[in-house]
């Protein structure tokens, strides 16, 4: 059972909780089962390192978009909802990579009669670097309905 969080619980600079997952084939074999994405390039080093990663097979981007999404279900529960998510790729997932979601809420308003929360986003890797940042927009329940 997922706790609820509460739109009156919440407020800037409130860190979204790291959520993370340490990727590799297996990892990227079952999000391509899943939803059709058999590219060579993330199956296979030799098609990775003629797609210009050196390293070789790489992960695909749409999958630490799902990261994002599974650690905002995560943190706001299931009588929430993910209005918006963006981000841009910047660096690509390599084999073993530890993966964490990373975030901060930067606005909490009232707009109508929702509570809305914006949040910066980002999933970083095991050095650090931002890999995909971008921005959440999540509407949270009231502990009061107006």
């Amino acid at each position: 059972m997922t706790q609820t969080l509460h739109f009156e619980d919440v407020q800037p600079g409130d860190a979204l909780p790291a959520w993370s997952r340490t990727t590799d084939l297996m990892h990227w074999n079952r999000y391509a089962a899943v939803n059709d994405e058999f590219m060579p390039f993330h199956m296979d080093d030799e098609d990775g390192r003629r797609a210009g990663n050196p390293a070789g097979a790489f992960g695909m981007g749409n999958l630490r978009f799902a990261y994002m999404l599974n650690a905002l279900q995560a943190w706001i529960g299931d009588a929430a909802e993910v209005r918006e998510l963006a981000c841009r790729y910047r660096v690509m997932n390599q084999k073993h990579d530890e993966l964490t979601v990373v975030g901060r809420v930067v606005a909490a308003e009232l707009v109508g009669n929702e509570g809305q929360v914006r949040l910066e986003i980002d999933v970083t890797n095991q050095k650090g670097e931002s890999t995909c940042p971008g921005h959440a927009i999540v509407v949270l329940p009231r502990r009061t309905p107006a």
